[in-house]
């Protein structure tokens, strides 16, 4: 993501795991630590997505140590795609790597990344802060029901993850949903609005 960017290996159940680490600047308290899901890898999906990218950078300007890594079988990472049934474990394996005890721990995903965060966070004996899920996958995979508070972000135009699917998730949980007009589902020119979102909705008014 910049020159400070951390690049390291971790141990996995498939093998090695990439991950990527960014900090708040020195001087800046330390608020928590998020862990970044990516999108789908069978469809190119990496943990340097531009939304990834955008989530990491909104969560470093909120004060968390960013932690985005790739899924089994991309870029570093050891193994192959298990149609996201080991890629819910590889989340498991960065975060219990990433962990600290004495911080919030927050989860975020993006499409594919989104369901594989909403699993994980179900599958955690500790629970989580707080999600963040930018354009999950709700319609591709089985995206677990998540806390009230969760942040959900989705394009009105999303023409991989239909708008209609996230209302349906959505809809027996009464969780609200964050829609953007006119938006697809990769965030094509509104980048910096995703990330205002972000900051935003982090900290409610």
């Amino acid at each position: 993501m910049n020159s400070r960017t951390e690049k390291l290996l971790i141990t996995g159940p498939a093998g090695e795991i990439e991950c990527a680490v960014d900090l708040p600047p020195e001087g800046q308290v330390l608020r928590g630590v998020a862990v970044i899901c990516h999108p789908n890898p069978t469809q190119g999906g990496t943990m340097d997505n531009k939304v990834v990218q955008t989530l990491a950078r909104a969560f470093v300007q909120l004060g968390y140590r960013a932690v985005r890594f790739n899924f089994r079988g991309i870029g570093r990472s050891a193994g192959a795609w298990d149609e996201g049934r080991g890629e819910v474990d590889d989340a498991l394996a960065v975060i219990a790597h990433a962990r600290d005890a004495a911080l919030p721990l927050a989860l975020a995903g993006f499409s594919f990344g989104g369901f594989v965060a909403s699993q994980a966070a179900r599958r955690l004996e500790a629970s989580a802060e707080r999600l963040c899920l930018v354009g999950p996958a709700t319609s591709r995979f089985d995206t677990a029901p998540v806390p009230a508070d969760t942040l959900v972000i989705h394009g009105e135009a999303d023409d991989v993850v239909p708008l209609a699917a996230v209302l349906d998730w959505a809809r027996p949980q009464a969780l609200p949903v964050t829609v953007v007009p006119g938006v697809g589902h990769f965030f094509h020119g509104q980048l910096p609005l995703l990330k205002d979102i972000v900051l935003r909705g982090w900290h409610p008014a």
